[in-house]
Parts: structure tokens; sequence; C-alpha cells
């Protein structure tokens, strides 16, 4: 099928990237001429695992182009796929101008019969809206169709190439055959493909990634209650996962949850919700035990120094919100850091991708290294934000040397405590003794 994917940002690209996998023509969107250069060049403007070998895989054989020409995009193809940002406004809704702003254009360089999907994720009756937008621009003939995206950062390409479930909000049955043939592939072992309505496939989006930050909210509130009482949150962790009702998933304790999506949607369920009177408790809930993890964890580390914080400097390891991505928006570890930051503590910090955007997001106050040990040398303790897979099994014997106190502050549980201790390193981590 022939595709255009307007807006190259982490889901465009990857959904561009897929479908063009899958054997489609897809045209590129953007109208950031510099990203668009770099990716006919081959510049990947984002890490993902995967991502930069099926780009320059696809383009060369032609199944994967990128312009800033919409119209050239517009006229190559019959399935348009909406996939610019929708980022939080300052009231906690979606900042949906650029999304609308896109479908303006369409409805004006569209001539004829076109389907229109959007894989951002929006707040539910934003199909309307779009609906809407082309309608009063075109007399051209168009169905909308709501493909909210399910793709973990970090896992996105894998995610996407092998779906837990594929939701279509369409109600037109012949734009369910043709949406049908293009997902097929996409689901070799059985049929998970769900046809529902443009509002619930909306909503589905926002309920499931509030379902999943509960679960995490949920077990580092219980962290906080396993430290008071003895118990090892990582034993009642699995005695709650072997429980076939409610599974291992996204149960880990740590730091908190950040990224590009939980808080975004979180924040937008809950001003959808007070829009149409309805109180979310819950999503409030999971809102402040987050929050409160994240300060928690600061101000244990911020404790442990007390009265030199200003004299301290800190070794950081990971600033990724979490491992194999670069995306630190919203990252417990930019929180944190500021924490410390305003305390006058000197941070010395790597992440095996994420250093250039931390340090932007820190208005270079931090200093970074491209050897996680290097940022060892000279720092008083060391704090682990990020679950990178080289951060699991280190030398314990360097880093305990490195320092000039052996200390170690876990975000993620990583490690077994009384192993870690027998190495030399006194050792502080979530919900455990």
């Amino acid at each position: 099928m022939k595709i255009c994917v307007v807006g190259v940002g982490y889901v465009g690209l990857v959904t561009a990237s897929c479908l063009a996998e899958a054997g489609n023509d897809v045209i590129c969107v953007d109208k950031d001429e510099e990203k668009i250069s770099g990716l006919k060049n081959g510049v990947i403007p984002i890490y993902e695992p995967g991502l930069t070998e099926m780009v320059q895989h696809n383009t060369k054989l032609n199944r994967l182009g990128f312009t800033t020409d919409l119209k050239y995009g517009l006229d190559n193809s019959l399935i348009v796929y909406l996939a610019v940002g929708t980022p939080s406004a300052e009231d906690g809704s979606s900042d949906l101008s650029a999304i609308l702003g896109v479908a303006a254009d369409i409805a004006e360089n569209i001539k004829d019969y076109r389907i229109i999907v959007t894989k951002s994720t929006v707040p539910v009756g934003t199909h309307k809206k779009i609906e809407e937008i082309i309608k009063s621009k075109t007399q051209a003939p168009f169905d909308y169709v709501s493909n909210p995206e399910f793709l973990k950062e970090g896992a996105a390409v894998e995610d996407f190439m092998r779906p837990d479930r594929i939701i279509i909000g369409t109600t037109n049955p012949a734009v369910q055959v043709i949406m049908k043939q293009l997902c097929t592939p996409f689901m070799r072992k059985s049929n998970r493909i769900l046809f529902m309505d443009p509002a619930s496939a909306e909503m589905t989006k926002y309920a499931a990634n509030t379902m999943l930050a509960t679960r995490i909210s949920l077990m580092n509130e219980i962290s906080q209650l396993c430290e008071k009482v003895g118990a090892d949150v990582e034993h009642v962790r699995q005695g709650l996962g072997s429980d076939s009702r409610i599974g291992s998933a996204f149960l880990f304790p740590g730091v908190g949850f950040g990224g590009s999506c939980f808080p975004k949607d979180i924040r937008a369920l809950i001003h959808t919700a007070s829009v149409h009177g309805v109180k979310t408790l819950i999503a409030d809930a999971v809102q402040q035990v987050n929050k409160i993890q994240q300060e928690r964890f600061a101000q244990r580390v911020i404790d442990y120094f007390s009265g030199r914080e200003d004299k301290g400097v800190l070794a950081v390891w990971g600033l990724a919100f979490k491992a194999k991505t670069d995306d630190v928006r919203e990252s417990p570890a930019i929180y944190c850091i500021k924490k410390f930051l305003d305390c006058k503590m000197k941070i010395k910090a790597y992440d095996p991708e994420a250093n250039s955007g931390a340090k932007a997001a820190l208005d270079g106050k931090i200093e970074t290294f491209e050897n996680g040990y290097d940022a060892l040398d000279g720092a008083d303790g060391l704090v682990i934000f990020t679950d990178w897979q080289e951060f699991r099994n280190p030398d314990f014997g360097a880093i305990a040397a490195k320092l000039n106190k052996p200390v170690i502050f876990d975000g993620r549980n990583l490690y077994d405590p009384a192993y870690v201790r027998q190495q030399g390193l006194e050792y502080h981590s979530i919900g455990r003794a």
C-alpha cells in the first residue's frame, strides 16, 4: 500500500519504518528541513534498537522516503498517518495545535479520497475535531481512523512488528477491510486486531497507560511500607507476580516513572475527566505517588550528605528515563539531579545514549563521561537511575576503589544487597533492608 506518515518523531519514524519493512511504500513528511536532510543521509535523530538498520535498509530499497513537501506525500498515498507531537499544556491537557494544524493542511491539499489515521495519542473526542476541520476545508471524500500506538521506548520496533494487539477505531466496514489488510502482516501467529469506534480507541490508549502506571506506583508505595516494617519488596513483587490474575509486568519498584507517555497521558486523562465532571481518584493518586517517590529518593541522598552537600560530588549512572533509549523527557534522573544541584552538589554522569540530551536539559550544569567508571573518580558516592544492561554486573571492587566513600544509592534495585555489601560497599536500594 502507499502510505504517508506526517511527523517523523519517535512514533512517526518507527511507524513508517516498520510499515516499509512489511513491503509498503512509505513517504515521511516533516517540516523540519534539517531532520529530513539528515534522514536522507542515514542520520537517525533518535536512539531505538533496530531502527537505524531498518531505516537504512528500506531507504536503500526505495520503500521509505523523506520530504518536507506535504502535498507530494498526499498525492502519492492512500493512507495518511498523523504522528505529530501532542505535549502537555500548562493545565495538563494535551496541546493539539500541531495535529489540528496538520489536519487543516491536509484538507487544503487533498483532491480525492484518503484515509486519515491518527497515530498520535490524543484525548477522547479529538476525532470529531479533526473530522470537522477537514470537512470545513475540502469537499474531497475521506474516512477517519483512530489507531493509537502502544510502543515502549527501547522496544518500539519489536512492539510494532509483533504487537499484543492493534486497535482500529472506525465504524466503516470498507475501511476495516483496508486497515485489516495493512495490519495482517504483523499478526501472523494470531489475529488480535480489535475494531471499535474512534472514541473507544482513543480512550483505550489512556486507560492502558494509566493501568500500567498504576502498577508501578502501587509497587513504589508498597516499597515505602516494606522499608518501615522490615519486609523485602523483591520478595513481595515475586509473590504478586506469580499470581496468574496479576502477572509480573510493571511491578518493579524504583525511583518513579517518566518519559513522554505515562506522565503526559495521566495528566491528559485527569484533565479530560475534570472537563466532564468526573473525579479520577485513582489517576490522581498514581500521579501523586510517582512525584513522592522521586522526591523521597532525592531527599534520601541529600540527607545522607547533610551538612556537607555543597562539598559533595556524586557520580550518576543513567540519565534516560529508562534503558535502551536516549529520551530524558520527565526522567526521574533529571528531576533528582536538579535537586542535587540546588544543594550545590557536583554531578559527574554517564549514560550510554543520553549524555547530550541530559546535559542540555540541565543547562550544562553536569559533567558527562563516555565511560561509567571514569565518572566515579573523585566522587563521594554513586547514584543509579537507569537499568541499562551494562550496569547489572559491574566491577564492585573498582567502584569501591574509585569512590571517595564506597556507597551506592540504587534507584532500580539492580543488585543483591548482601553481595554488594560483601564487596565492601554501603548499599541503599528501594524497599529492601
